[in-house]
């Protein structure tokens, strides 16, 4: 039996089907729905011309007066709020691109019908379409809740701290006794141009970049280094070993944090009491030194953060073959070609996409560094602590000091870093490439 979709209909149609115009459809679907009817799809075509009324019936006036104030931000002081403005400013943008896509896609359809009745498609009966149309949208039916979902809860913050970058809003201009004013790219610019901000970012960034990139290192390379081991079939009491390399991971991490803290206390933690007096005469300044705190916070990190990659990189070597080993052994492969050579590559090629959101993890690890000392010791000159990162500073920026479009602006770049290094890092991972050689 032929398709609905495939019917060709009688001769004397035939031409009319030919001289049916796409652009003409499309031209008409300006007016939505239009298109849809001059395609002998009336129910569709009123449907759409419904739908699309209401909806601008009901949103119009929201959108146009929410676009308004994203541009006013107010009028009158202590009677508008800025945030509000801006709030029911971005939701009216997200309104207008939605409207803007159902649009767009409302003359595609058109065009795509018509162009489809000139090649001799027929449209079919109306439980057909129905039935066909259902089966099209029903994908997008089930992930509309998590979109609508995804776009109040993820986009809409995200876009309210990015425009909010670009305001004067402090502790002295506050709303509602005082109007937001947009003042461009003048909170970046003085990040980078006044010298207290800009020595003080240039030293929370190379810090951040720092702790990252040693801290999550260390922990990889002694994870790995602990699986290796506990992999060798020489070794004794495998399960109790690694039962006890995994505890640390059973701890809460904001619990083993804050025993850390007492533990590297300078004046009655155990670390200097019963350790480094006893044995070396001496006590380090753990919490108000600079370089002390941050030695002590990359240990802690390497402490909480082993576990999870030590887990990792022992379920995969368990899936490496002994034929592999054997084949390298009756080559007279030493143990470092060995690991070189087929141990690495395995664990890279099958853990390197979860390796490098350990990067971005510890890039954004606000946890570690707040509960430990919150970011201090102070450091002169600067308004932010010695071992506050990037995210903990903006928290302190907006918390403590009420320095709202500055922290905004951080943030803004602190979102780009670590996008972009996730976007180029995945990219270039070949777990996530079709085809791969160890």
């Amino acid at each position: 039996m032929a398709d609905n979709d495939n019917q060709i209909k009688p001769s004397q149609t035939r031409t009319e089907d030919l001289n049916h115009s796409p652009k003409k459809a499309m031209l008409l679907s300006i007016i939505p729905g239009m298109g849809q009817i001059y395609n002998k799809r009336k129910l569709k075509g009123i449907a759409i011309f419904i739908i699309f009324a209401a909806f601008a019936v009901v949103s119009i006036e929201f959108v146009v007066s929410g676009l308004q104030g994203l541009v006013t931000l107010g009028n009158e002081p202590r009677v508008d709020d800025s945030r509000v403005f801006l709030v029911e400013g971005i939701l009216a943008m997200i309104f207008a691109i939605f409207y803007a896509s159902l649009y767009w896609i409302n003359l595609q359809d058109a065009k795509n019908e018509a162009q489809k009745i000139r090649d001799g498609w027929t449209p079919g009966g109306v439980i057909e379409n129905f039935k066909n149309s259902w089966d099209t949208a029903f994908p997008y039916v089930l992930i509309g809740p998590g979109f609508l979902l995804l776009i109040f809860v993820v986009i809409l913050p995200l876009l309210f701290m990015g425009f909010l970058a670009f305001t004067n809003y402090n502790l002295y201009n506050a709303p509602p006794r005082n109007l937001l004013q947009w003042v461009g790219f003048d909170n970046f610019t003085r990040l980078l141009t006044l010298a207290e901000w800009r020595q003080t970012f240039i030293s929370v960034l190379s810090w951040t970049l720092t702790w990252t990139f040693v801290a999550t290192t260390l922990q990889i390379a002694l994870g790995m280094f602990l699986a290796v081991l506990t992999n060798d079939k020489r070794l004794k009491g495998k399960k109790l070993i690694r039962t006890v390399l995994i505890l640390p991971w059973a701890v809460p991490g904001f619990v083993t944090i804050i025993i850390f803290s007492a533990l590297f206390n300078d004046n009655f933690g155990a670390i200097n009491l019963d350790i480094m007096q006893p044995l070396f005469n001496t006590t380090i300044p753990w919490m108000t030194n600079v370089m002390w705190s941050r030695i002590a916070i990359i240990a802690i990190q390497v402490w909480l953060g082993f576990p999870y990659v030590y887990a990792l990189f022992s379920g995969v070597l368990q899936g490496i073959s002994d034929d592999w080993y054997e084949a390298a052994d009756m080559d007279g492969a030493s143990r470092w070609q060995k690991f070189r050579n087929i141990t690495f590559p395995h664990l890279m090629f099958a853990t390197g996409p979860l390796l490098l959101t350990q990067y971005t993890f510890n890039f954004n690890n606000f946890n570690i560094i707040y509960l430990f000392n919150e970011g201090g010791p102070a450091v002169r000159g600067q308004n932010a602590g010695g071992t506050d990162i990037l995210i903990s500073w903006v928290f302190s920026l907006t918390f403590t000091n009420s320095q709202f479009s500055m922290a905004a602006a951080i943030s803004l770049i602190l979102g780009v870093i670590v996008a972009t290094f996730a976007f180029f890092q995945f990219r270039r991972s070949r777990s996530f490439k079709e085809e791969g050689t160890m």
